[in-house]
């Protein structure tokens, strides 16, 4: 009898553990819409000036999960070109307006949205991906609905939001490009990365049972969350962007993708930039970069 009490408990007990990180992972802490603004300003990440002077629009896009999402539309002078720029985890499309910026310049129209479970969104979960993705593609659709279907589309994603646009170039070949700025190569990696630093646990059992239970909270197959199969799968460039200080989101994960590519690839490492710093840290580095990038491409 006490064996089996011992056995019920540490069941328990495991059980337990992998729901609440499942919990953790697909119901992340949400920093308020408005916060989120007040945050890129006060930390000198978002020019207000710039942001209320240019033409925005506010615009609602059809998830495919039924849902809304919510963007803005910032058009650039009838150009032919658009970037649409994913934000990071816990966020909303605010943190994208840094990078709007350097596109703007660049003569992009912009289309930045908050992701599912997110600022002003639906979405009652967050898959890092495994959904997202999707989401994204019905963005991309309404671009080319909205701005003509002859306009060349890239995307930009920090964090998060670069771990969906990668994961995205598998579903569709007419992305004109992609930058990655920190965005995770496999996501079960990472969490065992952040099971051992953050919470001292082993990979096995638990991350095991997040997957479990994340799959019993939203249908999402978590284990299928890998950028660097995408990576393999597209010929798409992409530049990869990552803090050479990065504790969150390793920098050897974007150097790990950009190992995968034979061509059509950059690698920039800001060598003093913690997570989803790069361009905060050397920011005419960045931008020089960016747009070294696109012409090489033949992008601009």
């Amino acid at each position: 009898m006490t064996v089996i009490i011992l056995v019920l408990i540490v069941v328990g007990f495991l059980g337990i553990v992998g729901a609440v990180f499942a919990n953790k992972v697909t119901k992340p802490r949400q920093i308020p819409y408005e916060e989120t603004y007040r945050i890129e300003v006060e930390n000198g990440r978002m020019d207000p000036e710039w942001f209320e002077k240019i033409e925005k629009e506010e615009v609602w896009i059809d998830s495919p999960y039924g849902y809304k999402l919510h963007g803005l539309l910032i058009p650039n002078d009838n150009s032919e070109r658009a970037v649409i720029i994913c934000h990071g985890i816990t966020y909303s499309l605010f943190g994208s307006i840094k990078y709007a910026k350097i596109f703007h310049k660049l003569g992009f129209n912009i289309i930045v949205y908050d992701h599912r479970n997110h600022g002003k969104s639906g979405g009652t979960n967050t898959t890092l991906g495994y959904y997202e993705k999707h989401d994204l593609a019905a963005v991309k659709n309404w671009v080319l609905d909205r701005l003509g279907k002859k306009t060349r589309i890239g995307l930009h994603g920090e964090s998060m939001g670069a771990a969906i646009a990668i994961q995205y170039l598998s579903l569709d070949d007419e992305i004109d490009f992609c930058v990655a700025d920190c965005g995770f190569s496999d996501l079960e990696e990472l969490l065992s990365i952040r099971l051992r630093e953050d919470f001292h646990l082993p990979r096995v059992p638990f991350i095991w049972l997040a997957r479990l239970f994340a799959r019993i909270m939203t249908g999402a197959d978590l284990k299928e969350v890998s950028p660097i199969r995408s990576v393999r799968e597209t010929s798409i460039p992409i530049m990869f962007a990552h803090g050479g200080e990065d504790h969150y989101v390793p920098t050897f994960m974007s150097e790990k993708m950009y190992s995968e590519r034979q061509s059509n690839k950059h690698l920039l490492i800001i060598p003093d930039a913690g997570h989803a710093m790069a361009l905060v840290t050397d920011p005419a580095k960045y931008e020089k970069e960016i747009e070294w990038f696109l012409r090489s491409n033949d992008l601009l």
